[in-house]
């Protein structure tokens, strides 16, 4: 083998949680490690003895390929240690898995995603993996790579409007399971058929969202680090401009976007933040009555806590006003006090500038006029 496929395989194997390749004749103890694959599982019980007489909790959490992960029961063998390399039982055949939590760990995090209700339906964890298992593992790890640009080909002759963007092989290579993203439905009874003939393994092609695929294949965000979602984010809650308005940001699409080209998830990072520092703000509807003039809301700033307002016969002119001043503007009007004018409060005065003709802003040749 190349160092291009082996570089290949070692990435396929460092999605599924390894930190190399394993090895056929070998233990692979340390082939699992915290922190060399995205959505880690850390164990943060594991320094805590077990009681005494205490049962041990049949269940584990197995990870596999990306971002899935399964809860297992435990048959013959209950101590499994994180890092074990097992074969779970799988539809038809078995596949094969890595365990990354047991214990009262596991057992809180089946509790916390609600997988007890359905024990019963659970997978079975068959043993611990076995020689042959591990090259059998290999092998259909080895021609995932190949299988995925095989079935962007034929998707192609076939002018089928869909992306597919990764592969996972059973462990016994039996079964391919193939994500694709696509804005339609597709109808891929056809690419089944040729894919069947072409890798002789069952064949399940399985829709996933874009969010879903910028997990799956990374990258490196505006903020300079990786994506969110391809590190530890597991689930995906929706994302609106109410967030950005919220915030105060510019509702320009290329700036409120991600690589999936939808709204950023940071967004709702610090939503609740920014919502529970705005309850302290007064209502943008409220106008401030001075001997000057009526004054209006413009903007405001949380961070340095400053009310933006203009005059309404000089909205070009911006006043920023401390938060508490202006409270103490609105308790004074709400009493028939005027105060004489808002510069006497104003923190700062800004000059505020309207673009006539934004599109121009864009131009390159701007700058020789």
């Amino acid at each position: 083998m190349d160092d291009k496929n082996q570089n290949i395989l070692k990435n396929n194997f460092l999605s599924r949680g390894c930190s190399a390749s394993p090895r056929i004749y070998d233990k692979n103890e340390n082939i699992y490690k915290h922190g060399c694959c995205k959505l880690d599982s850390f164990d943060w019980l594991a320094d805590i003895p077990k009681a005494e007489g205490a049962d041990v909790f049949p269940y584990a959490e197995i990870r596999f390929k990306n971002s899935r992960l399964e809860f297992c029961q435990m048959t013959e063998d209950k101590e499994l240690a994180i890092g074990d390399i097992v074969a779970v039982e799988g539809s038809p055949g078995h596949d094969i898995g890595i365990v990354s939590l047991t214990g009262e760990a596991a057992r809180l995090q089946m509790k916390k995603k609600n997988t007890g209700a359905r024990s019963e339906e659970l997978k079975k964890i068959y043993r611990r993996a076995r020689v042959s298992d591990i090259e059998k593992w290999i092998n259909a790890v080895d021609k995932e790579e190949h299988a995925k640009y095989k079935t962007r080909e034929e998707a192609r002759k076939l002018n089928l409007q869909m992306k597919i963007n990764d592969v996972e092989y059973q462990g016994d290579s039996t079964k391919a399971t193939f994500y694709y993203t696509a804005e339609e439905r597709v109808d891929f009874r056809e690419l089944i058929k040729v894919l069947a003939d072409e890798f002789k393994v069952r064949i399940e092609m399985r829709q996933i969202g874009v969010r879903q695929e910028a997990s799956r294949l990374g990258g490196i965000g505006s903020c300079g680090r990786e994506l969110c979602c391809s590190t530890w984010m597991t689930k995906f809650k929706s994302v609106s401009t109410s967030s950005a308005r919220q915030q105060q940001l510019s509702l320009n699409p290329q700036k409120l976007a991600g690589q999936c080209g939808k709204l950023k998830c940071c967004l709702n990072f610090e939503g609740a933040m920014y919502e529970d520092a705005l309850s302290e703000f007064p209502d943008s509807k409220v106008v401030l009555k001075t001997k000057k003039g009526d004054a209006i809301h413009q903007k405001n700033d949380v961070f340095k806590r400053l009310v933006w307002y203009s005059y309404a016969e000089e909205r070009s002119d911006i006043m920023a006003i401390p938060l508490d001043k202006v409270k103490k503007i609105i308790s004074d009007n709400e009493k028939g006090i005027l105060p004489a004018t808002l510069e006497n409060f104003s923190f700062v005065k800004d000059k505020k500038v309207d673009f006539e003709n934004a599109a121009d802003q864009d131009d390159l040749k701007r700058f020789d006029k």
